[in-house]
């Protein structure tokens, strides 16, 4: 089992940044993929970021590439997302998820665990 807690969200003006954080326990990062989702009101999860068990490889959404960066520190068991140039349409609920599998993928549905989520709202 590995539970998530993702914190960091809140509302900040267009341009801004965040750094959202997602804490692991029950069970060591390292054996995990992790990845970051977000759902606005309305609309389907989507993809934001994944980053392999190691962290040399890493994936992101074409509507956040150079924008944010995923990274983790798996001797703290947490993953992070930094979001810079925050635009109104990143404003949404943001999920952490770990894969137990070995390769890294877009698709929620092949993520094993989820965190609660944590809201991020950018005003214009």
């Amino acid at each position: 089992q590995v539970q998530l807690v993702e914190s960091g969200g809140g509302l900040v003006q267009a341009g801004g940044s965040l750094r959202l954080s997602c804490a692991a326990s029950g069970r060591t990062l390292t054996t995990n993929i992790m990845g970051w989702f977000r759902q606005a009101p309305g609309k389907e999860r989507e993809f934001v970021a994944a980053i392999g068990r190691s962290g040399d490889t890493t994936y992101y959404a074409d509507s956040v590439k150079g924008r944010f960066a995923i990274s983790r520190d798996n001797a703290k068991n947490t993953v992070y997302l930094e979001m810079n140039s925050l635009k109104p349409e990143d404003t949404a609920v943001y999920y952490c998820a770990a894969d137990l599998s070995l390769v890294i993928t877009t698709l929620a549905s092949k993520y094993d665990y989820w965190g609660q989520g944590t809201q991020v709202t950018v005003s214009s």
